[in-house]
């Protein structure tokens, strides 16, 4: 068993925001795997799923993102090593996505929640939003949507981790992250 998990904030007001490509994410791998919703009122989520793969987008908020997947990995016994979690990194530039296991949460409040909450030995497909200019401008800059020229680019890029996530229960994570993260000169997009 295998639990995804895209980080975000639930609304309309979020949808399109840096801070939500991972549940831009989840939504392409429920897409491409046809899995069906299971959720209940005590994982505080959107949960899906389809066999052994489980597909979570918390509606916690982001800062409490623990408080769902905590249930979730208890309720099915998922072991921590099978958590993947997809989140927005501002210190890698647009278009860049990176895989790791464990480490710190960069001061990442959705992680940080996940790691008080389960532990932190879990696998992070990070995707890469780019940073501001001034760290006090950190949290409106993941709060705001892409620029238009960002958000042409956001489809391919989601499509892209979704299909790398979906290779994580089936290949060694050293093996992904040699060959399928990308640069930020790298473009999937491209035919």
């Amino acid at each position: 068993m295998w639990l995804f998990v895209g980080l975000g904030n639930p609304g309309p007001a979020y949808e399109k925001t840096r801070h939500n490509i991972g549940f831009r994410v989840i939504d392409a791998m429920r897409a491409r795997t046809g899995a069906r919703d299971i959720s209940k009122k005590s994982f505080q989520g959107e949960l899906y799923r389809q066999g052994n793969l489980f597909f979570l987008k918390p509606t916690t908020f982001m800062n409490l993102s623990g408080k769902s997947v905590a249930p979730v990995l208890h309720f099915f016994k998922i072991p921590l090593e099978h958590l993947v979690v997809i989140h927005d990194d501002i210190d890698l530039k647009f278009g860049e996505i990176r895989l790791k296991r464990g480490g710190g949460n960069g001061g990442h409040n959705g992680l940080k929640s996940i790691d008080a909450a389960v532990g932190r030995d879990y696998i992070r497909l990070r995707m890469g939003v780019g940073k501001p200019k001034h760290k006090s401008q950190v949290v409106d800059y993941v709060l705001q949507p892409f620029t238009p020229v960002e958000e042409e680019k956001v489809p391919c890029l989601v499509d892209y981790a979704a299909e790398l996530a979906l290779r994580i229960p089936h290949k060694s994570l050293e093996e992904l992250k040699s060959r399928y993260t990308l640069k930020a000169t790298d473009d999937p997009c491209a035919n």
